[in-house]
């Protein structure tokens, strides 16, 4: 008898016709200010590639080199078999860059996520407070848990005091928060979320994989708010300013020792490809070495927000190289990223259900490999499309 999967396309009919389908275009080349999408060169403002080290000569020959000694893979989980020495010097180099005593690398940030929150609370006794507006792997990670959960108001530290206060007499707390929120482009105050967590006897765990790069000299959010050592749980990405692929969890060595024992989202992948590793660990020597990446992301963040903000669009939060033009309904921002790919200039539409139905937007994310060129031919876009869908 054959299934009946009516209900796929049911359901894919659904969100098409309400906009809300994905349909993804085609990098044809590397990941670049100037690449090929779909046959067309265009200005590339929707990567997470803030630093611009995807291409770094460094970090491919790093890859390459590595690929060529050790092949294409472990053969193995790292549990088992596939720990290689280039894993461990990776986390080790990892560990000093944020400043702490241990890391473990994951095979992406989601999978940190899903992986290691389960492993921190135990049942009703528990409690995980979580930041409104926290990552959907954050989401999904709290889901698996049977431990009670709270939610408080985006940023708000009062309403976290009061839901601290409230849960008291919880046996483990755990505060989740995002470092660099995606969709805004605004900072957890990291500081004020730290203090509340020491009064009250809590963990803190801070996503930051969109501050790795970005704050702190590129250290990330602890860095930038001096928290090395009273953050319980640090998270990170290679796949965003690093430029390259893998999840980071930086902490004390009991909190490595923890996550790799107990965390089955490390346990049963397999583990990064040597090339990767490689490369991994020659992007963080890069940033390390070359603080001039990190100084030019800045650079063409602080100029784009400050001329989109003269044309008189709304950026909204955004404090960080995640710059979003709010244009309040789906549609419009739908209206004016498909005119902003025609002009060639490669954005997204953020709309409902990944923000709320009043609060869509386009997001533009910074690089370091922008010139002041391309910043100029994306602005003059931005005023002739913004004006024709009557934002400014």
């Amino acid at each position: 008898m054959v299934v009946d999967l009516s209900w796929m396309r049911e359901r894919y009919e659904e969100l098409r016709s309400q906009g809300l389908d994905w349909n993804p275009p085609t990098l044809e080349t590397a990941s670049e200010p100037r690449c090929l999408i779909d046959g067309r060169e265009m200005i590339m403002l929707s990567a997470n590639n803030y630093l611009n080290l995807t291409t770094h000569p460094r970090v491919i020959e790093a890859a390459v080199d590595a690929t060529r000694k050790y092949g294409a893979g472990s053969g193995s989980v790292r549990a088992i078999a596939g720990t290689m020495d280039l894993h461990l010097e990776t986390e080790r180099l990892c560990a000093k860059f944020k400043g702490v005593e241990s890391s473990l690398i994951y095979s992406a940030g989601y999978t940190a996520n899903v992986g290691l929150i389960p492993t921190l609370v135990r049942g009703p006794e528990d409690v995980i407070i979580s930041d409104e507006l926290n990552h959907g792997s954050i989401i999904d990670g709290v889901r698996l848990t049977r431990a009670s959960r709270a939610v408080y108001p985006h940023n708000d530290m009062a309403a976290l005091e009061r839901v601290l206060s409230e849960h008291e007499d919880s046996q483990r707390k755990l505060i989740i928060t995002d470092g660099v929120f995606s969709m805004d482009g605004d900072i957890a105050p990291l500081d004020q979320i730290a203090d509340l967590a020491e009064e009250y006897g809590a963990m803190t765990f801070v996503d930051d994989c969109h501050g790795e790069g970005v704050l702190g000299d590129g250290c990330g959010i602890v860095s930038h708010f001096g928290l090395q050592g009273r953050v319980t749980f640090e998270i990170g990405s290679f796949s965003k300013a690093l430029g390259v692929q893998g999840g980071i969890v930086a902490g004390s060595e009991d909190v490595r020792t923890h996550a790799l024992n107990h965390s089955r989202s490390w346990l049963l992948s397999g583990s990064q490809p040597p090339g990767v590793a490689a490369a991994q660990k020659a992007a963080i020597e890069v940033l390390m070495e070359e603080p001039q990446h990190v100084q030019r992301l800045w650079k063409n963040t602080d100029y784009f927000r400050g001329e989109l903000e003269s044309l008189g669009f709304d950026t909204g939060l955004s404090e960080t190289p995640i710059i979003p033009v709010m244009c309040g309904e789906s549609s419009l921002a739908q209206e004016l990223s498909g005119a902003l790919r025609k002009e060639g200039v490669m954005v997204g539409a953020i709309v409902f259900p990944m923000v709320s139905r009043d609060k869509a937007r386009v997001r533009t994310q910074m690089s370091a490999g922008l010139s002041h060129d391309d910043l100029d031919a994306v602005l003059e876009s931005f005023e002739r499309c913004g004006r024709e869908a009557g934002l400014i």
